[in-house]
């Protein structure tokens, strides 16, 4: 197996130790692809996207490929996509995250508010994950990870969060509707038929249109032209309510707002001046919301898979329904104007709707390979030398080993005194301590550290590396801006230690600087004349 074999290669360990590591990760992924559709199954693949940045970084060298290819199918289509970099297994994982967000969302009770917030939640949480893939991803060679389609996914979430909102206003609202609350829900009906319209647009660009199936944009039209006519139905009912006598003038400032007319073929009414134009103005609402009606069940219709829908069916119906019948309702009355359209009804919400990233933080994870040592400085994008042991002997006169140490995890030879023991020994200054005795310290604290050898006495067997790519001993230049990740090149997340951040940036840790102290040398009082101010170590 790779990893086996990389590890005995590149950390000089023996790959037999994390066979368990390496089949609890393989398991994990196996699980990804069939992830329960609920929230634990969102948090399995989040879990995974989150072991990940330790596996992109502890065996994927950034200056080489090694033929490792990743495969997923496309969603819509089946066909599978192969990509040789860890960010195409990331990019895939949250991808198939927001598809479970949509699934949970879909699978609420629409009849009750609480139903419906969860509804919100998760749509939002789906755009969140899909926008995040947008802005972190890039050249995948699948086409659900393409910009176009990520672009129109996150739109398509929001339309349906906004028309869950707008069906929770409907639902609260459905005792005791006063005229004013039949304007707001006019004007938010229009706004959902507004976003359905937008991701029309969007869904009909290639090479999104030749991706996604017929149905898909078939319903998003439905939609469209449904709610554009709950917009009329419902400003023609807070029309039809009450006489002109009982509007304020809020009121009627409002409906001057929301409703436009061109002047030609519609009427120039919007804001009634007596019960005869009120009823003019309503009804003619209600016609153009039985002709929106019509047109949404034609569509329906005329799409063969959509016509086999019938709780879709049910739904326009019902909405076609209780138009005519409040329709039917008003009486007769002969004017020349009735030939003309009502008014636009100029789209507006109350509602600012805020997408919601993925949180990695709520599912955070213990590298599985963390027995390699800290990963900030133990990755495959560093180099050292194969380990070496080196065994100090004081002698009977108390001479000092001539070595001192700093930092933390690993912990580093700080300076080697020259004719010392140390010297002798082969050891340099920026060798790293990884282990003492049969010790493995890797990830020791100095204190650690320094006891452990304090403990040795006179005789001390030391193992150590020698970093072939910097000497960290040097104060490290301004750290550089990363690149974001990539599905075409490999990229990075997180931090040295703790949890993987979500984006793209490697930050080292950062040690405050100690107090000088130096249990090794005879002269105590002795003082390293060099620059020590620099990350990660400290003072001996």
């Amino acid at each position: 197996m790779y990893s086996s074999d990389f590890i005995l290669e590149h950390y000089s360990e023996d790959g037999e130790n994390y066979e368990e590591a390496i089949a609890e990760l393989m398991e994990t992924r196996q699980a990804t692809r069939t992830p329960t559709r609920d929230a634990a199954g969102i948090a399995l693949l989040l879990r995974y996207y989150n072991q990940l940045y330790f596996i992109e970084r502890r065996f994927f060298p950034p200056d080489r490929s090694l033929g490792i290819h990743f495969e997923w199918f496309d969603s819509l289509t089946g066909v599978p996509s192969r990509q040789r970099t860890v960010a195409f297994e990331k990019a895939s994982i949250l991808f198939n995250a927001g598809a479970l967000y949509t699934q949970l969302a879909a699978k609420q009770d629409r009849h009750s508010a609480r139903g419906l917030d969860q509804a919100v939640d998760a749509f939002l949480r789906a755009a969140g994950t899909f926008r995040y893939i947008h802005e972190n991803f890039t050249n995948a060679p699948s086409m659900d990870l393409g910009p176009d389609m990520l672009e129109m996914l996150v739109q398509l979430m929001l339309a349906q969060a906004r028309e869950c909102l707008f069906e929770k206003l409907e639902l609260q609202s459905r005792e005791g509707r006063t005229i004013d609350i039949s304007l707001d829900l006019a004007q938010e009906a229009a706004q959902v038929a507004a976003v359905y319209n937008d991701v029309h647009a969007l869904i009909s660009r290639e090479p999104v249109r030749d991706y996604v199936p017929e149905t898909w944009i078939s319903l998003i039209l439905v939609k469209r032209e449904h709610h554009l006519a709950l917009a009329h139905k419902h400003l023609a009912a807070g029309l039809l309510d009450r006489p002109i006598a009982d509007f304020r003038v809020e009121t009627k400032l409002t409906l001057e707002h929301i409703q436009k007319s061109d002047g030609k073929t519609q009427l120039e009414v919007t804001v009634p001046r007596d019960d005869n134009e009120r009823k003019l103005l309503g009804k003619a609402h209600l016609r153009e919301a039985l002709v929106l009606h019509e047109e949404s069940q034609r569509l329906q219709r005329m799409c063969r898979e959509l016509k086999g829908k019938q709780a879709l069916a049910k739904v326009l119906k019902k909405g076609h329904e209780a138009t005519l019948d409040t329709y039917n309702k008003i009486g007769d009355e002969d004017d020349f104007r009735e030939l003309l359209d009502p008014p636009d009804i100029i789209a507006s919400t109350k509602f600012q709707l805020s997408i919601t990233h993925p949180d990695f933080g709520q599912h955070g994870v213990e590298d599985l390979f963390r027995s390699l040592g800290p990963v900030a400085i133990f990755s495959a994008k560093r180099h050292w030398t194969a380990p070496r042991n080196v065994q100090l002997q004081r002698g009977p006169d108390g001479e000092g080993f001539g070595f001192s140490v700093r930092g933390d995890s690993p912990v580093i030879i700080a300076a080697v005194d020259h004719n010392s023991l140390a010297e002798m020994a082969g050891m340099k200054e920026s060798d790293f301590i990884v282990g003492i005795g049969d010790k493995d310290v890797k990830w020791a604290s100095h204190e650690q550290a320094v006891r452990l050898i304090k403990q040795c006495g006179d005789f001390i067997n030391l193992k150590l590396v020698t970093p072939m790519d910097r000497n960290y001993m040097k104060k490290p230049g301004k750290p550089s801006q990363h690149d974001k990740g990539s599905v075409s090149a490999s990229s990075s997340s997180g931090v040295s230690s703790g949890q993987p951040s979500p984006a793209g940036s490697v930050t080292t840790a950062h040690v405050t600087r100690r107090l000088p102290w130096n249990p090794f040398k005879k002269s105590v009082n002795q003082r390293d004349s060099r620059d020590l101010t620099f990350d990660n170590v400290i003072l001996r």
